[in-house]
């Protein structure tokens, strides 16, 4: 019970990573928010968590939007002391039409905007109007999640790749404004988990290459984490959200600025 007594919003909430995050925090004795562009999913889950949850839909891209959902948490659980900014690609506003063809000129503006107004701005968005109520509290701890795709060259992800490098650069920037706040702000790459976006990616590996046509999405993707994955496994929500409930409680009071991979040892191979 790490975190009996604080109040947790997670953004991107409902599902996948989010909702792994969400029950982590909600078993260490946090209040958590779950907030989703998705409600009634982001509701439904609230209602499965261990202790106290309030579900809400919203877009978390929009200030408009994020910002309400922000001070209705704050009415139902008089503060927050954490922000986990989750919301991102496969929290269900994409399809295969908007991922591009590997290539950088292969990108759509509509594609590159999309990927940066999901996996980008809904961290700057979230973050912009809750720090104000974490200040309030006397302290706090902001995480946000970005991805290895943040710390490696990748063709076949460039769009998403720098969505999340801003991640990690917002992360560093954040955690040094804030810290005589006694806000902490790290990041948490997370290598492969079988979610809505390697749902997609897969999908798109059985159009683009003929002998994967007839294979299962779910064997394509445990291929790659067998070819990728030093350690042999796939990693899984609750493996990110045990990570986060340590960066969110006092044994990482000294702890910010970092941006820790939870990804098998997959960089190790990338030479980082």
């Amino acid at each position: 019970m790490r975190l009996d007594g604080k109040v947790a919003l997670v953004t991107g909430g409902a599902r996948g990573i989010g909702a792994g995050i969400a029950r982590c925090l909600s078993e260490e004795g946090a209040a958590v928010a779950v907030v989703d562009i998705d409600g009634p999913e982001s509701e439904k889950l609230a209602g499965t968590l261990a202790g106290p949850a309030l579900g809400l839909g919203a877009d978390v891209s929009q200030e408009s939007e994020i910002g309400p959902a922000v001070e209705r948490v704050v009415e139902e659980f008089g503060g927050i002391d954490i922000l986990v900014n989750n919301a991102g690609v496969g929290t269900g506003r994409e399809d295969i039409s908007e991922i591009a063809m590997p290539g950088f000129e292969n990108h759509s503006q509509a594609a590159w905007d999309t990927q940066l107004a999901v996996n980008l701005r809904t961290t700057f968005a979230a973050s912009k109007v809750t720090i104000p109520h974490l200040r309030a509290r006397g302290g706090g701890s902001i995480v946000n999640i970005a991805s290895i795709a943040a710390l490696m060259a990748s063709p076949e992800l460039v769009a998403y790749g720098a969505a999340k490098a801003g991640v990690v650069h917002l992360t560093r920037s954040l955690a040094l404004e804030l810290a005589p706040h006694d806000i902490r702000v790290n990041a948490v790459c997370p290598g492969y988990l079988w979610t809505r976006a390697w749902e997609a990616l897969t999908a798109m590996m059985k159009l683009r290459t003929p002998e994967l046509a007839d294979v299962d999405q779910r064997d394509i993707f445990l291929g790659v984490v067998k070819r990728g994955v030093p350690l042999g496994r796939e990693q899984t929500p609750e493996d990110i959200g045990k990570l986060v409930v340590f960066l969110a409680s006092d044994d990482a009071r000294n702890i910010t600025g970092q941006e820790i991979k939870v990804d098998g040892g997959i960089m190790l191979r990338m030479g980082t």
